[in-house]
């Protein structure tokens, strides 16, 4: 797996598209036709992830709006950032 830091900004590849549905969003490699799909949470990830933020700034972001400790927090967003990027679903910027 792709390790990421919580320094790391990511970019999203131009072949890569998302799309919300309900609450959550379906991500779609139009390179080579996976889907993906992420839960509200990792939706809001996703987001973040997808406005410029660090890794870092996207779990103070989160911090403020889940009910989660910071060390949770910081696990879960590295492990689903590493996840996408293994997927080339986002690569570091």
């Amino acid at each position: 797996m792709e390790s990421m830091e919580l320094t790391d900004k990511v970019a999203i590849p131009t072949q890569v598209m998302a799309r919300t549905v309900g609450d959550e969003t379906v991500i779609l490699d139009l390179a080579s036709g996976t889907y993906f799909g992420l839960d509200p949470v990792g939706a809001r990830i996703w987001q973040l992830l997808g406005e410029g933020s660090t890794l870092a700034e996207t779990c103070a972001t989160m911090l403020e709006e889940y009910d989660v400790t910071l060390e949770q927090l910081q696990a879960d967003v590295i492990r689903l950032a590493s996840e996408l990027a293994e997927r080339k679903l986002i690569v570091k910027d």
